[in-house]
C-alpha cells in the first residue's frame, strides 16, 4: 500500500519554489563559513559538500521554521548548522566503513586519505558549534549538543553490530534511531525552537523529524539491494560487504530456506561478495524488500499524523509531500 497524502499541489509547488530561494540563502552561508587560512582544510571541506546530496536536514529547518512563522535569519545559519554536522558524519563514516564512492563519486577519504578525512570532519564539527554560539539560543545549544552525542553513541553501536547476524530487529532499529533519525529530529525540532513553539508542537516537530528519518534510512537499506549503482551513487551491496545487518537482510533470514539463511550468515560473518547476486536474489525472493519499505511506509505515516498540531500553510503541506517522498524514491 502506497501513502496516500493528500496535499494542494498548488500550495507545493509554491512552497518548493520558495524554499529552492531559501535554499541559496543556506549555500551562501555555508560557503562563508566553510572559508579557512588552511588550505587542505579548506579543499576537502568544499569538495564533500558540494558534492551533491538532497540536504534533508537543512530544508527541514527551513520547512518547520516557516511553518510556525519564524522568518529571521538565523534558520540559514541553523540550516547551515545541521549540513555541516551530517557532512562531518559523512566523513567520519567513510573512514570507518572503508567506502570508496559516495554521491557517485570518489569518497574524500579515498581522494585524500584517511587522517586528513577524520581531521577536516573534526573541523566541520567543531565550526557548526562555532556557529550555534553565535544564534545565542542556549535551547538551540542542548539539542544540538544531545544530537551529536547520541549519534556518536549511534555510530558506535553500529561498530558494535557489524559481522553479527544475530542482531535482533529492536537493535537494528536503535541504531537507525541514534545514528539517522537523531539529526532529523534535532533538524525539525530546531525550527520549532526558533518560533518559540509550544512543547507540545516542539515534541510533535521532533517526533515527525523521527519518524522521517527512519523511513529515510529504511528506504536507503531497500536500495542496497534493489536499486541502480548509477541513481544511487555508491556500488550495490555496499552494506554487505562493510558487515551491516540490515532489515531486507533480517528478513530474509527469518523467511528464508535452512540453506539460504546459512549463506546469508556466512554472507554477514565474512562481508563476502562473491556470492552477491545469489544473496539478493534471496532477499528479493522472499518478499524482504517490500516488508521493508511497508515498515518505512508506516513511519512516513507516523511523521503526517505528527503535522495535525501545525498551522495549516503550504510549508506543512511540503512536509506532507516529504514524507510522501521518503518511501517512494528510488534513489
Amino acid at each position: 500500500m502506497r501513502v496516500e497524502i493528500a496535499s494542494p499541489p498548488s500550495q507545493v509547488a509554491e512552497a518548493l519554489s520558495l524554499l529552492a530561494a531559501e535554499m541559496a540563502q543556506v549555500d551562501a552561508v555555508i560557503a562563508q563559513r566553510l572559508s579557512s587560512d588552511v588550505a587542505l582544510i579548506d579543499q576537502i571541506a568544499h569538495y564533500i559538500v558540494h558534492a551533491g546530496g538532497k540536504r534533508m536536514r537543512p530544508k527541514l529547518v527551513l520547512l518547520f521554521a516557516n511553518a510556525l512563522g519564524f522568518d529571521h535569519a538565523a534558520r540559514f545559519e541553523l540550516a547551515a548548522v545541521v549540513e555541516f554536522i551530517h557532512t562531518a558524519t559523512l566523513l567520519h563514516d567513510d573512514v570507518v566503513d572503508e567506502s570508496s564512492l559516495r554521491r557517485g563519486k570518489p569518497t574524500a577519504n579515498a581522494l585524500f586519505g584517511n587522517a586528513a578525512s577524520v581531521l577536516v570532519g573534526d573541523f566541520l564539527y567543531s565550526r557548526a558549534f562555532q556557529m550555534m554560539v553565535s544564534v545565542d539560543r542556549m535551547r538551540v545549544l542542548e539539542v544540538l549538543a544531545e544530537a551529536t552525542n547520541v549519534i556518536a553513541e549511534g555510530e558506535v553501536l553500529q561498530l558494535m553490530n557489524m559481522h553479527d547476524p544475530d542482531i535482533t530487529v529492536e537493535s537494528y532499529l536503535r541504531v537507525i534511531r541514534f545514528k539517522t533519525a537523531k539529526l532529523f529530529e534535532a533538524s525539525a525540532r530546531l525550527g520549532a525552537v526558533l518560533a518559540n513553539a509550544t512543547p507540545e508542537v516542539e515534541e510533535a516537530c521532533a517526533a515527525y523529524g523521527r519518524a522521517l528519518g527512519t523511513a529515510f534510512q529504511l528506504i536507503d537499506d531497500v536500495l542496497d539491494y534493489e536499486g541502480d549503482a548509477h541513481e544511487l551513487g555508491k556500488n550495490i551491496g555496499d552494506d554487505l560487504r562493510e558487515g551491516k545487518t540490515t532489515l531486507p537482510l533480517l528478513i530474509a533470514m527469518e523467511r528464508g530456506t535452512p540453506e539460504q539463511r546459512a549463506l546469508l550468515r556466512h554472507a554477514i560473518e565474512e562481508g563476502e561478495q562473491e556470492k552477491l547476486q545469489e544473496i539478493v536474489a534471496i532477499v528479493r525472493s522472499t518478499g524482504a524488500l517490500e516488508s521493508t519499505r511497508e515498515a518505512a511506509r508506516t513511519e512516513a505515516r507516523h511523521a503526517a499524523d505528527c503535522l495535525k498540531l501545525l498551522p495549516s500553510n503550504k510549508w506543512t503541506e511540503s512536509l506532507l509531500e516529504f514524507a510522501i517522498q521518503s518511501v517512494e524514491r528510488h534513489s
